[in-house]
């Protein structure tokens, strides 16, 4: 295997690699990037037997080949390169990687590819497409709601489910759920509602460019996702979604209309005295006002006034500031409603006009 390759373009494809490669692997190999020069391109392959990665880059090929290499080692050398080509020859059980002047010579040591974890595949005609921007928009509007807490393991993802001619996309920490759906023809592709991890949402919203499609293929145990020069996949969480149909308000009595930047700004100055932990503040609806307030012990306290239409009975109610903070960011319309009936049950964060996209979150105690 001899090739040569634009520094940069190699560092960004290693680099998300080495995300993907768990730094507690006990097999040596899962430590290591697969490289495969062929047709004139450099195919790169990484995975942690959970999650798998694959793409390529254009090279200047003299000879093809396959290897692995380990790849948080390979980084830091391409890091320390100065831009412009890189040359690789593999030779025995060493890779030589040359700078473009031919002042910096590195060997690292490889294992041979055929050792190396074959990556999932499943058939092109499972496939069906979504737009990339909408699918980003997804996942905007759900990661942020994914539970952490690993005994709680169904909700550690993502929920994703084809209904009709629409897929919805849930989350849930059990005292918050996010819900989006986005309508999509998908002709033969038939799955199962699934709980998809987190890491590669992230990394779908990362590398997508946002334009054009990607392509989604969904089996028994996996998700898979390709778009531009990148295939994805990773294996489903197991186990069952809560029912988030059942905590949806069939209704609600009071609803108030509030600029979405005004409400941010508020949120963000009464958040900083808020305390820390419980990130606990409260608003104070009365009519066509919203009072937040915040107040943390020994330091100080915040109460700013909002504008908002709301006709209907004064109401104090409690919350995690953070509740609103993050689906407020992740939505588009200039002017969002709050629904609520009573301060001690769930309220609706919506869009004016109101769209495919909600959020519900439980008050705290006052």
């Amino acid at each position: 295997m001899k090739f040569s390759c634009n520094k940069n373009s190699l560092l960004n494809e290693i680099a998300v690699a080495q995300g993907i490669i768990s730094s507690r692997n006990t097999m040596s190999i899962l430590s290591n990037v697969l490289l495969e020069v062929k047709d004139g391109n450099l195919y790169i392959k990484a995975t942690d037997l959970k999650i798998g990665y694959e793409t390529y880059i254009p090279v200047d090929m003299e000879e093809p080949g396959s290897t692995t290499v380990y790849c948080d080692k390979l980084l830091g050398v391409l890091r320390t390169f100065p831009d412009g080509d890189v040359k690789f020859n593999l030779s025995g059980d060493k890779l030589t990687v040359d700078s473009e002047n031919g002042d910096t010579n590195i060997q690292l040591k490889v294992i041979e590819a055929g050792n190396y974890p074959e990556l999932i595949k499943i058939e092109d005609d499972k496939y069906f497409e979504v737009g990339q921007k909408d699918f980003i928009d997804m996942i905007n509007s759900t990661i942020f709601a994914v539970s952490s807490d690993e005994t709680k393991y169904f909700m550690n993802g993502v929920y994703l489910e084809r209904e009709d001619d629409c897929i919805k996309m849930v989350s849930t920490d059990g005292r918050r759920l996010s819900f989006i759906k986005k309508d999509i023809v998908i002709t033969d592709a038939e799955f199962k509602g699934v709980i998809i991890p987190v890491k590669i949402l992230g990394m779908i919203k990362k590398l997508a460019s946002g334009q054009g499609n990607l392509q989604i293929a969904v089996s028994d145990k996996c998700f898979f996702v390709k778009f531009d020069k990148n295939k994805l996949y990773s294996t489903l969480i197991e186990g069952q979604f809560p029912n988030y149909k059942r905590v949806i308000p069939e209704n609600q009595s009071y609803t108030a209309i509030i600029k979405k930047e005004d409400f941010l700004t508020a949120l963000s100055r009464v958040s900083i005295f808020a305390e820390q932990k419980a990130k606990k503040i409260l608003f104070d609806f009365t009519e066509d006002t919203l009072t937040i307030l915040s107040e943390e012990n020994e330091i100080g306290n915040a109460k700013v006034k909002v504008a908002c239409e709301y006709k209907g009975d004064d109401m104090k109610i409690a919350v995690n500031y953070m509740h609103f903070l993050e689906p407020l960011k992740a939505m588009e319309e200039d002017d969002i409603a709050i629904k609520f009936s009573e301060a001690n049950r769930a309220m609706t964060l919506v869009g004016v006009p109101e769209g495919d996209f909600f959020h519900i979150m439980m008050p705290m105690q006052l």
